[in-house]
């Protein structure tokens, strides 16, 4: 059994992405519980030198916007300035779900084999096949950032259990 190239990435980022829109639903409840603003979540960050949550869901919903986008041969929708506030994120993830849920399945499931570029913010292209950027790269770092945004919320005192990760009812 194969699996399709629009499953293995928007079939997997959708659905992660409401369950990371989930959580900061779940960081807002928490402070508003225990009486201190949202945003102070934002900037936290697991060393020094990482990004804070507001960056972690930045570059999740990133990595779920360009991957497609090249797999579909199309131009990423360009997603508002990441702001440190609750509202902006959620905004962020509702873009990125809207963008990668219009894009063309039959173009994605035709680029396993297709030559992408992805873009890194210094400019560098890093070269991929479609399955390659998919596999390799896209996927393991939007889980990447998507478990460090729980792992702060849950450094932080949220309540999240791993069905909130999954989103699993």
């Amino acid at each position: 059994m194969t699996i399709s190239m629009y499953e293995a990435s928007v079939g997997l980022f959708v659905p992660h992405l409401r369950n990371l829109s989930g959580l900061l639903d779940k960081g807002v409840a928490y402070a508003e519980t225990r009486k201190f603003n949202p945003a102070v979540l934002l900037g936290m960050r697991l060393a020094p030198n990482m990004y804070d949550l507001a960056q972690q869901v930045g570059e999740a919903c990133r990595h779920a916007v360009v991957a497609p986008a090249l797999l579909a041969e199309l131009e990423p929708v360009a997603l508002p300035a990441l702001e440190h506030d609750m509202a902006g994120l959620q905004a962020r993830i509702a873009t990125s779900i809207e963008f990668i849920e219009s894009l063309p399945r039959a173009e994605i499931d035709a680029a396993a084999e297709r030559n992408v570029f992805f873009r890194l913010k210094n400019g560098t292209e890093l070269p991929f096949t479609g399955r390659a950027l998919l596999l390799t790269f896209s996927v393991p770092q939007f889980f990447f950032h998507v478990t460090t945004a729980y792992d702060l919320l849950r450094h932080a005192g949220v309540e999240l259990v791993k069905k909130d990760y999954l989103g699993r009812k």
